[in-house]
Formats: structure tokens, C-alpha cells, sequence
């Protein structure tokens, strides 16, 4: 703890005075939240690691509540004087009549860790990450000569975090994200196409192994042939069996955004008026969740002072909790959940997803595609979008196959997945027990950027309206 404080030059009885600054006006809540990140990215192009960029950011944001109003400053420094301003800034901002208030003693949060980092002393460095990329790259132009151009990526970066509140609550925090990303243009006669493969984990250095080498390799040249192959199915209404793991988009898209406490209390999410109510089938219970070991999403407590948890969205089908930030949460007088998140220090904690998926149910994958007659099955998606009031989404197919008598038969890719949140929950069918989650390097955009996860087992929706070919 005390080199945190040494890092931003800084006492905990200062923390208090500054708090004490920001309840000046009589404000009803203060925070503050100290980052230091450091990043580090390795490109890869033409066969060579050609650019190595290291970043630093510094700084702190303040943020007071006053009767329902937010105010909210940071500094990119961290002298006193910078962060006093900041205090009276946020102050001013959140201004209402209010009695004033006074800093509660300071405790210390007890977290638990869930994204220990193995190698803290790794000699795992930069010329190591050069070797691990070249051979990434090596293994997938003599693996098929198709491929006509490689691009890869490497990041590692770590944000030291210092949180304190008016409330008394304190923390320290250190948080790794490392990712590799791969992507390969390929072509065949008339036909060009593009495939991408990415890892990320809350992990330091020991994220590059020899076995994801081999994943991200082998999922690439096991894709290439596929897509080469595949076609644009005709559009229309149909079922459509979503396979494990990167369905989750289904999830993130569809109706993770709508549960998200800010739109629920402002009325502008459908599900606004559904809590406590049977919403889908019983065999669907979806959770978010901040305690998988080493995933992307998971956060060892969130960035407003709430300790990562499993928060249960739909059990058994019943609608039983939103995503809850301290603000929504006083709103609708239950605990926060822990889904106060931003993308740094210049930003005010909102409801964020963290990592969202759907439990297990009994079928087989099996048995729900011998069950379809007519429809499709997609695996590998690129990115969605979704109007939170009406609850319609879109998201993008990569791959996938045609079902046709039920049995996987041509593949498929670049079509469009189009539905509405509450009608696409209520038309799951069945629900697979394979469920898995997809560790790519899945972004969250809500005005503010912030590392997320999803996956779900294999489902079957009773009709999504695909955009396909329709000539």
C-alpha cells in the first residue's frame, strides 16, 4: 500500500482533507479515484515487429453527488494543489442546498484477487514478445499459401488504481490486461476474404504461451478453407441455432444493455417496468459476473468502491436484478452490484456489463440441430449494436453454417442477425449444457470505452430475421 501512495505523492490524511474539500459545499457523497496505467504495444506487419509504442497515464478524478446531481473533475496531476481544484471543481458543479458533511473514518476494503499474475519477475520482455509474434506469423504463411498478408498485435498493460470515499471506503488495486491479435487476408481464384483470431485475459506475461500460439494459429488455418467456401444463405425469418461462446453477443447486445440500471431509471429500457416478472422460458437463468479467474470482465471491485460479485440478471427465467452503480442503486434502494465502471481516470463510473453470460441447460448441441428443419447456426460474429428503448438489435455473422434437415450442411458468413431484445429472450427454445466463454478482445463502447466478456451454450431461437443474400 505504500507504494501506491508514493506513486501519486500522496497521504492518506491528504485523501481525507480533499474529501472533506469536495463535501465543502455540502455535497451528500464524494470519491476519488488515482490511476497510474502503463501499456505497451508490439506490431506486426510484413513479417517484422516494426512498432513498439509504451504509454503512460496519470491522474485523478474527482466526483461529488449532491441531492441527485453529479459533479465531476480530474486532474492529469496529481500535485495537491491540482487535485484541491479538482475537489472544488466537481464541488461546483454538483452545487444544490445541502447540509454539509464530513468524511467517515477511512477502512480498508478486503478483496478477494481474482487475476493473480504468475511471473511478477518474468524475463518474458520485449525481445521475447518479438520472437513470440514472428513465430505466430511464420507457422500461418508456411501453414497455407493462400495467405497473402499477416497483421498482429501484442499488448500488455497494467493500471494501478487508489480509491477512496466519503463513506470511508478505501482500496488499492492492480489491474493486467494482456491481449494477442491476429489477422490474415487470403485469397483463392476471384475470391479475397479476411479472417481475425484474438486472446485476452486480466493476466500479465504468462498469457503467452505455447498453447495459444497453437489456438490462434490453428483456429485460423481451420477457418480459411471454411469461409473460402461459404456463401450468403437468402434472408429472411428463420431459426436460428447461436453456438457456444461468442453468442454471447446475443447477450451483451440483445439485453445486457437493457438491464443496465441508468436506462432502466431514467424509463428508456424496455425491461424498465418487467422486474420480478417471468420474461423467458424457466431453462434461462443469465448472469454478470466479476469473479472468473483471469477473464477480461472480471474486476476484483469496481471502479466506485464495490467488491466484484456475481450478479444473477435472469433466474429461472424471472427478471431479478439490473446492473446497479452506487447512483442507481440508492434510486432503487437495493445494494450495488458492482457494475460502477470507466474507461479511466477523465471519466465518472456508470452501469457497465462485465462479463455476461447464460448457465447451462440439459440439451445436447446434438439434439437441438437435429430438432431444425430449416435455419441457420453461427458461431463467430464481428460486433452489434442495439436501440435500448425498443429493445432492436443487429449484430454481424462471420461464420457459420446452413441447417437443413437437421444437419450442419454449407457454410455461411457476412449476414446480419436482426431481433428485439425481450422477443428474442422469450423465443429461446432450448439451451445446451455447453456452455463456454469467449475470450476475445470483446470492447464495450457507452460513450466511454471498458474491457468485456460473454458467452453463453449452444441455443435455439425460434426465428431471428436474418439479412442475407436475396437475389
Amino acid at each position: 500500500m505504500r507504494d501506491y501512495f508514493d506513486l501519486f505523492n500522496i497521504t492518506k490524511e491528504q485523501l481525507k482533507l480533499l474529501l472533506d474539500e469536495a463535501l465543502a459545499s455540502g455535497g451528500d457523497y464524494a470519491d476519488i479515484f488515482f490511476e497510474y496505467s502503463t501499456g505497451e504495444v508490439l506490431a506486426l506487419r510484413d513479417g517484422e515487429v516494426n512498432s513498439i509504442r509504451n504509454d503512460i497515464d496519470f491522474g485523478a478524478g474527482v466526483r461529488v453527488i449532491r441531492n441527485g446531481r453529479t459533479g465531476y473533475a480530474y486532474s492529469e496531476s496529481t500535485d495537491l494543489r491540482d487535485l484541491r481544484a479538482a475537489a472544488q471543481a466537481a464541488a461546483r458543479i454538483a452545487n444544490s442546498p445541502s447540509e454539509r458533511r464530513k468524511t467517515a473514518q477511512i477502512v480498508p476494503l478486503k478483496l478477494k484477487n481474482y487475476y493473480p499474475r504468475s511471473n511478477e519477475s518474468s524475463d518474458f520482455n520485449i525481445s521475447s514478445k518479438k520472437d513470440y509474434l514472428k513465430g505466430i506469423h511464420t507457422r500461418l504463411s508456411e501453414g497455407d499459401s493462400r495467405i497473402i498478408q499477416i497483421i498482429g498485435q501484442s499488448s500488455c498493460s497494467l493500471s494501478k488504481i487508489i480509491f477512496i470515499n466519503s463513506l470511508g471506503e478505501f482500496y488499492c488495486d492492480e489491474r493486467p490486461l494482456a491481449s494477442v491479435v491476429f489477422s490474415v487476408i487470403f485469397t483463392q481464384g476471384d475470391i479475397t476474404d479476411n479472417y481475425t483470431s484474438s486472446k485476452s485475459f486480466r493476466m500479465g506475461d504468462e498469457m503467452f504461451t505455447p498453447a495459444l500460439a497453437d489456438e490462434i494459429v490453428g483456429e485460423i488455418l481451420d477457418a480459411i478453407p471454411t469461409v473460402l467456401e461459404a456463401i450468403r444463405p437468402k434472408g429472411g425469418e428463420m431459426a436460428v441455432v447461436m453456438g457456444a461462446g461468442g453468442s454471447g453477443i446475443l447477450l451483451h447486445e440483445a439485453i445486457g444493455h437493457a438491464f443496465e440500471a441508468d436506462f432502466n431509471r431514467k424509463g428508456i429500457s424496455i425491461f424498465s417496468d418487467k422486474m420480478g416478472e417471468q420474461i423467458c422460458s424457466k431453462s434461462i437463468s443469465i448472469a454478470d459476473d466479476a469473479t472468473i479467474p483471469s477473464n477480461r470482465g472480471s474486476l476484483n471491485v469496481d471502479d466506485e468502491g464495490v467488491p466484484g460479485q456475481k450478479t444473477m440478471l435472469i433466474t429461472e427465467g424471472v427478471l431479478t436484478s439490473y446492473l446497479h452503480d452506487r447512483i442507481s442503486a440508492q434510486h432503487y434502494k437495493v445494494k450495488p452490484t458492482g457494475n460502477g465502471r470507466r474507461e479511466s481516470f477523465r471519466f465518472e463510473p456508470i452501469p457497465r456489463m462485465r462479463a455476461t453470460y447464460m448457465e447451462n441447460g440439459t440439451a445436447t448441441t446434438e439434439e437441438i440441430i437435429s430438432g431444425v428443419s430449416q435455419g441457420i447456426y453461427v458461431d463467430k460474429f464481428r460486433n452489434g449494436q442495439v436501440q435500448i428503448g425498443a429493445g432492436d438489435f443487429t449484430f454481424f455473422v462471420k461464420s457459420g453454417r446452413m441447417i437443413e434437415n437437421g444437419r450442419l450442411t454449407r457454410p455461411i458468413k457476412d449476414i446480419n442477425i436482426i431481433g428485439n431484445g425481450p422477443k428474442a429472450l422469450a423465443d429461446i427454445l432450448e439451451v445446451a449444457s455447453d456452455g463456454k466463454m469467449e475470450d476475445s478482445t470483446w470492447t464495450c463502447g457507452k460513450g466511454q470505452q471498458c474491457p468485456v466478456s460473454c458467452g453463453m451454450p449452444t441455443v435455439l431461437v425460434k426465428s431471428l430475421t436474418v439479412g442475407g443474400n436475396n437475389q
